[in-house]
């Protein structure tokens, strides 16, 4: 069974830094993507990693500021967030893709874990 467990989050104040993490078991290596969804709003596509870790795309939104990373000996993928900003408060999500996406579109993505609360805050 596939299953996505994220952890890291938490309260930071505008201009920190949080790395979130996302441990997957039940599967070898899919592409892994971060979602993230504010309050009254769509979930939204923040960055993705491709099997290797070769391939990664981001959100314009976080380009510049955050880095996704995946060790695969720990099955394991990182997201590393840097100039936090209170616009970037929402509930964190990864998930898998069986389907091998290449992109941050969340309809690539069939496997999600529970999420992880990141609230930027003074």
């Amino acid at each position: 069974q596939l299953q996505l467990v994220e952890s890291g989050g938490g309260l930071v104040q505008p201009g920190g830094s949080l790395r979130l993490s996302c441990v997957y078991s039940g599967f070898t290596n899919y592409p892994i993507g971060w979602f993230r969804q504010a309050p009254g709003k769509e979930r939204e596509g923040v960055s993705y990693i491709s099997v290797n870790g070769g391939r990664t795309n981001y959100a314009d939104s976080v380009k510049g500021r955050f880095t996704i990373s995946r060790d695969n000996a720990k099955n394991t993928v990182y997201l590393q967030m840097n100039s936090l900003t209170p616009t970037d408060t929402a509930v964190y999500y990864c998930a898998a893709s069986t389907s091998y996406s290449i992109s941050i579109d969340q309809r690539g993505y069939n496997y999600w874990g529970q999420g992880t609360q990141v609230t930027v805050s003074s």
